[in-house]
């Protein structure tokens, strides 16, 4: 009886020891092949847009495609459950509180209401939180903890260079910003720094939602500044077709800061490329997805390239000339082009 006992106890031993080392080999796996969740299931990404604009919408294609470029196949290795707040910051709370309650592996945050909403949620249950498009992540908080992703820093030297050089004669440069956007506020102080250093000053003008931003402008217009530049702030930018409707009528130049800002109207801007942050954004997550890396272990990255985009029959229509040197690299963006 002893001997079948002492048999059946070394027997349960050795299969624990083979359950431990079974479980080494599966990690092992995970890091060269994409992770799941469980019991071979995809892994689930709760993706949480702020609104609907196509800024924001190019940094949500980038970012799929960024997966899909670092080889993880959607459906197979990934599942995303998309939802769009609509800038309103109690749905964005209340999304991202959804995706914790229903267990995501990971939450992404498209512009930064929705990232902090998504940080704040994930906290509690350390679920890894991957960003885009956060232009000052430290004002914003989220430069530390389980959470990472890329900064849309505007090039602001760039664009005061190319306000300078398209309307040599500007004194003044008129700005709508959201009060409680950190990124806009701390752009804004970026601007008024280095304005002087052009021959500019800045005249902002702060809102706190959407429906003020066409009077923002009004007060800008009566103000009688030389140009707009518009930044990438949700608010203005989901109501940017209603500024230039005001800014055309009055004779005023309104400078982008990306492609698609450009595309719809705006004479010219020195800006990043959406799509191509999100590819950057999306590499980043396939490392965490994989379990190459936990988030805290990647650095928040900052996209250097920009472009110069164009719009040819906005700069017609405001009798502006593009210089040789400008005109010989810029890309035109005019949407009917």
């Amino acid at each position: 009886m002893k001997k079948v006992l002492t048999f059946a106890l070394a027997a349960a031993m050795t299969l624990s020891l083979a359950a431990c080392g079974n479980t080494g080999a599966s990690s092992s796996a995970s890091t060269s092949s994409a992770a799941s969740s469980s019991a071979g299931k995809p892994y689930k990404i709760g993706l949480l847009q702020y609104g609907q604009h196509a800024s924001l919408d190019n940094c949500r294609e980038g970012f799929l495609q960024g997966l899909e470029e670092a080889g993880l196949v959607e459906g197979t290795d990934f599942v995303v459950d998309y939802q769009n707040a609509g800038f309103d910051d109690a749905m964005d709370t209340q999304i991202a509180g959804k995706f914790s309650s229903d267990g995501v592996d990971m939450m992404v945050g498209v512009a930064t209401p929705s990232a902090v909403a998504c940080y704040n949620a994930a906290e509690e249950k350390d679920i890894p939180v991957v960003y885009v498009a956060v232009s000052d992540p430290a004002a914003a908080g989220l430069d530390s903890g389980n959470i990472t992703g890329t900064s849309d820093a505007l090039p602001v030297d760039a664009q005061l260079q190319l306000i300078r050089a398209m309307q040599p004669e500007a004194k003044t440069i008129g700005i709508l910003y959201t009060t409680s956007e950190p990124n806009s506020v701390s752009t804004i102080a970026e601007y008024k720094e280095k304005a002087g250093n052009y021959g500019f000053t800045i005249d902002a003008v702060g809102v706190t939602t959407p429906a003020e931003v066409p009077q923002g402008a009004d007060t800008l217009i009566s103000h009688k500044v030389d140009c707009f530049s518009n930044l990438t702030d949700n608010n203005v930018v989901g109501v940017l077709s209603s500024v230039l409707e005001k800014t055309n009528e009055a004779g005023i130049p309104v400078y982008g800061s990306e492609i698609e800002q450009v595309k719809i109207g705006c004479v010219a801007a020195a800006g990043i490329d959406y799509v191509q942050l999100g590819k950057q954004t999306g590499a980043m997550a396939a490392k965490v997805i994989r379990g190459e890396a936990t988030c805290d272990q990647i650095p928040f990255e900052t996209i250097a390239s920009y472009s110069t985009y164009i719009n040819s029959d906005a700069l017609d229509a405001m009798g502006i000339t593009v210089p040789a040197d400008i005109a010989a690299n810029a890309v035109e963006a005019n949407q009917a082009a």
